[in-house]
């Protein structure tokens, strides 16, 4: 198995170095020691490293020498470790460009905590690699993940129904396309979210209606199914499907035709149908909120998407991924701040990569060509936070629509997704919050 991340210590205390190897190796990272300036500088020269431990007091010199004959491009975060510190040494040191100052003897948790970061660090340079492994545009390197794929590709070629469920803000969509992917269907991905169609119109939406078979129908309309026809249908927030349209859905399933509004005959579809749904499916069933025959006729292959919190050694490399994109939009060549590693792995982003994926497009706005993090991120467990203090967890800096963007969601999920209760308490149309719903489902595609 590779190494996580390389060490370089440089330090002529070799029981220091004892110390530090012992401590690498439970994060599986390789640790070179160089006991000299000159030794030192080689090895930089040859090497690429994640982290630099630098002793001041060497045999050739001062230590903080060598910070200035770095190449920035090619080192990694420096801290300096010295035995015998002084004022002086220190404000030195702070003045360059070195992550921390620590005192020997250095404590097991302090070492801990860089070791962290040079893994992180590590993922995050390496972000772009052939390693990081892929699943259409699903990203990740940790094992979780890596089982997620297999999933994927296991089923994908497999004419079967899938039910996708998880966190929102995990990639269900993104799952979906892959298995569309990886499939043999040559037709369309078609993408539809139930819960931000009024439920007067899905039926139609979904099925097609017939030129005059309601008020406003001046023409035959096919439905997402016909438009998927020999492709994959995506049925996002199915729970918030209408009972009642349930039940028509699962006779499709069963019977794979569809008969538009208005119709006499069926026309048979060849659609593959994924369903996805951010609520326990089962659970959902206890709720009353999805069918039981339905469930069973979608649980042909269950998938689970993790929460990110499940597999935080790819928030590195997916913050890597989006300031990646940003940067390949708009012709810029923007990077994370020194702290900024930190930053990521001290949040748990309980709103998963689409809330990483906003936080580094809001860094990247507020930032200049390092992003700063700190302006960028809520404070640890915002929801935790908005529900016992019953308020929300505005940032300076944050925009307006983002604003609006977290109140609705927030009081949609305050009434259970109850969208009627949510236009009335936030004194707006129904229609506007199925507008506004559609709006963020297709922003959060881009």
């Amino acid at each position: 198995m590779p190494k996580t991340a390389s060490i370089l210590l440089v330090d002529d205390d070799s029981q220091f170095l004892d110390v530090v190897t012992a401590f690498a190796e439970t994060k599986d990272c390789t640790v070179t020691g160089a006991a000299s300036l000159a030794h030192a500088l080689k090895l930089t020269a040859e090497e690429r490293f994640d982290l630099l431990l630098l002793d001041l007091s060497l045999p050739d010199g001062d230590g903080l020498q060598l910070i200035g004959r770095l190449d920035p491009q090619q080192t990694g975060q420096v801290v300096v470790v010295t035995g015998h510190p002084t004022v002086e040494t220190a404000v030195r040191a702070l003045q360059l460009p070195v992550l921390d100052y620590l005192i020997k003897p250095v404590e097991g948790a302090q070492l801990n905590r860089l070791l962290d970061q040079a893994v992180a660090a590590a993922r995050l340079r390496t972000a772009s690699d052939a390693a990081t492994e892929r699943c259409g545009e699903l990203i990740g390197a940790s094992a979780v993940m890596a089982r997620l794929f297999e999933k994927i590709h296991r089923v994908a070629p497999l004419d079967v129904t899938v039910l996708i469920h998880g966190e929102s803000g995990t990639g269900k969509e993104l799952a979906a396309r892959a298995l569309h992917q990886y499939s043999e269907r040559g037709g369309r991905f078609v993408a539809v979210n139930c819960g931000a169609i009024a439920p007067d119109l899905l039926t139609s939406q979904l099925f097609g209606h017939e030129r005059g078979s309601f008020t406003g129908a001046v023409k035959d309309h096919a439905g997402f199914f016909e438009q998927a026809q020999g492709g994959t249908l995506f049925l996002d927030e199915c729970t918030e499907m209408p009972l009642q349209l349930q039940t028509h859905l699962l006779r499709v399933l069963e019977e794979r035709d569809v008969t538009r509004v208005g119709a006499s005959a069926s026309k048979p579809v060849d659609v593959r149908v994924i369903a996805a749904t951010n609520r326990d499916p089962l659970q959902a069933v206890r709720d009353g909120v999805l069918r039981a025959d339905l469930y069973y006729r979608l649980m042909d292959f269950p998938l689970m998407m993790p929460p990110l919190r499940e597999h935080p050694s790819d928030i590195a490399l997916l913050a890597q991924h989006f300031l990646d994109r940003l940067n390949q939009r708009y012709g810029t060549e923007r990077r994370f701040a020194p702290d900024a590693i930190r930053r990521l792995l001290d949040y748990d982003w309980p709103g998963n990569a689409r809330e990483l994926k906003h936080a580094v497009q809001r860094a990247w706005v507020m930032s200049g060509d390092e992003l700063d993090m700190q302006i960028a991120q809520p404070p640890q467990h915002p929801l935790h936070q908005a529900h016992e203090h019953g308020s929300m967890p505005f940032r300076i800096g944050m925009t307006i629509e983002e604003m609006e963007r977290q109140m609705l969601l927030r009081t949609l999920a305050h009434f259970d997704n109850d969208k009627t209760r949510t236009a009335e308490a936030l004194g707006v149309s129904l229609k506007t919050i199925y507008n506004k719903l559609s709006r963020y489902q297709h922003e959060d595609r881009e």
